[in-house]
Order: C-alpha cells, then structure tokens, then sequence
C-alpha cells in the first residue's frame, strides 16, 4: 500500500499561501508572495532533494498544478535539473472541478471522488506527493487522505493569508518521526505519520 506525502513549507503562525512568488497565489489580497526566499539556505535545498526519492507521484491541486506545469517542463538544465527531470518524468494528478487541458506530460485529471481517486493512488504508487496545494489539502485533511506530513517551519508571522491547518482539519493524530531538524536561517523541518484514532484527553489535576 503506498503513501499519500503531504509536503509544505510555512510560517510559524501557519500561514503556507505563495512561498515561491509574488505572482504565485495573490487570492484575498495577499502582500506576501515570495516570504520563504529571504529565508531559504543550503540546508533546506538539501533537505527538499532528500524528500523527493523515491517520489513515484504528484498530486496537485489546478492552482499548483498550472504554476508547475508553466515552470517545470522549461528546467531541464541549471540548478532545478534534477528536480525538473524527476516532476516531468513522473505521473502527475490534478484535483480540479473544471476542465483540464494536460498540457504537462503525463497528467491525469483526478476523479469526482476523491477518497476513491486517493486509495486507487495508493494502490499504483508507493510514494505520492502533494506540494502546495493549500485548498486542495483541506480536503486531504478533512477526509483524514494523507499518510505523511512533511513540514517546513519559518520564523516569521504574517497574520493573513491561507492557513496550513484551516478549518476543515478533523482531530487526528500525528506522531514525529524523528528529531526535528533546522537550517542556519532557522526553518524547522519536521516529519509526521497519521495515526488512527482521535487525539485523547486526561485530567492533569488528578493527584
């Protein structure tokens, strides 16, 4: 059974909307786009290129997905290289309500129903990624659709802007798999597994 990866960078205060750009997500007037390059080292270019083997899969939400299609296929050499021979080499899924035109090769438009769509990946790939993608991981949240969360934590605070954890997150829990990790401009990267159940509660003020 393969593994659905949730991969997102992010504030502390959980803001994840437009990292790469100014152009990449301006949705409810957001100034920001572009926050994580000022921030971004060696370190955690090296952590990135770590997380992607043994990749077999993208999942994308439309928004991601056009940013990427319009970028990656035009990489094929320089310094994204070897990340644009992996994303343009691998199948690629695409969540979106309205009519897709794959013009990124190898591109599948996902199915209608998403938690069919979700277990048929799992079935056909062992290591499915979802970057980005923040409206599109509210469902895989919602729907509990995700085995790994991969997060890269930033030490600044935005306030606005579309958040990791919005509202349609159910209680889950999640267990840290390994010691966290931080680069010298201070980003926390940090791995999750979903574990079953729901979070449990106690009294602290029993003697």
């Amino acid at each position: 059974m393969g593994l659905i990866h949730i991969d997102l960078f992010t504030t502390l205060d959980g803001v994840a909307q437009a990292p790469g750009g100014p152009e990449e997500d301006a949705e409810g007037g957001f100034a920001f786009g572009g926050w994580q390059a000022p921030l971004m080292d060696q370190e955690v270019g090296d952590d990135v290129d770590a997380g992607m083997k043994g990749m077999d899969a993208l999942l994308l939400g439309r928004r991601t997905y056009d940013i990427f299609a319009s970028y990656w296929p035009h990489q094929q050499e320089g310094p994204d290289g070897s990340i644009a021979e992996l994303f343009n080499r691998i199948p690629k899924y695409v969540a979106s309500r309205g009519r897709l035109d794959p013009k990124w090769a190898n591109t599948t438009q996902l199915g209608e129903d998403t938690a069919s769509a979700i277990a048929e990946l799992r079935q056909r790939h062992e290591h499915t990624h979802v970057i980005g993608s923040m409206d599109f991981v509210q469902t895989l949240f919602a729907g509990q659709l995700f085995d790994r969360l991969t997060l890269w934590v930033y030490p600044i605070l935005l306030g606005s802007g579309k958040k990791v954890f919005a509202d349609g997150v159910v209680p889950t829990n999640l267990r840290l798999l390994g010691p966290a990790h931080s680069s010298q401009k201070g980003a926390i990267l940090q791995h999750y597994a979903r574990e079953d159940g729901v979070p449990g509660v106690g009294d602290m003020s029993a003697g």
